[in-house]
């Protein structure tokens, strides 16, 4: 799945490198609500730019991952467990395409899984769950930190997707590749800015 792509400068640069940073379990089913807007002016100083409701920032000036991590998880009302990752690599995700083989369906989302840390997958894949019957979520592959897959809209696939912790065996959530793109467009726009 890997191949070289050419990067604008801004994204090889740790010093300047965009952190992109997902919150795991937060604004579903009414349980451990904010505003992430609001976090997002809360954290200006780190220019931090909100990407939807589910907890998912793009933060463009972090500075050290210790301290911007310990500064988030201060304005937290609740305690929260987070994943983070170089936007380089999201740059790297949408370049490669690893849904380009998947026809799009209104009834079926393609979804990229990030682990707290890469971890061992403990079955070959792809797997399903449930194992037998119609699939609700479906692991394709894996690269690094990120798994890939599709889910069918279903009352039951939150509950499956929660299974991807189990078969790699690390903390991991879960975010559409929409939004995955938004954030790509989001890193973007900031090396096109940095250019001028």
């Amino acid at each position: 799945m890997t191949r070289a792509v050419a990067f604008p400068t801004f994204f090889l640069d740790n010093r300047g490198m965009a952190l992109i940073v997902f919150l795991r379990g937060v604004n579903v089913g009414g349980h451990r609500t904010f505003r992430p807007s609001i976090l997002a002016r809360e954290l200006s100083d780190y220019d931090v730019v909100n990407v939807g409701a589910a907890g998912t920032f793009v933060v463009r000036k972090p500075g050290s991952r210790a301290k911007f991590r310990s500064a988030l998880l201060r304005k937290l009302p609740f305690e929260a467990e987070l994943v983070l990752c170089d936007g380089r690599d999201l740059i790297r995700l949408e370049a490669e395409n690893p849904f380009a083989a998947e026809p799009s369906s209104p009834d079926v989302v393609r979804f990229v899984s990030i682990l707290s840390k890469p971890g061992g997958v403990r079955a070959s894949l792809p797997v399903t769950f449930p194992s037998d019957g119609e699939w609700l979520v479906r692991v394709m592959a894996s690269e690094g930190q990120f798994v890939f897959g599709l889910y069918r809209r279903h009352m039951k696939t939150i509950s499956y997707l929660g299974q991807i912790d189990k078969l790699f065996g690390v903390p991991a959530t879960t975010r559409n590749w929409n939004t995955m793109i938004a954030i790509v467009r989001i890193l973007k726009g900031q090396a096109m800015n940095k250019g001028r």
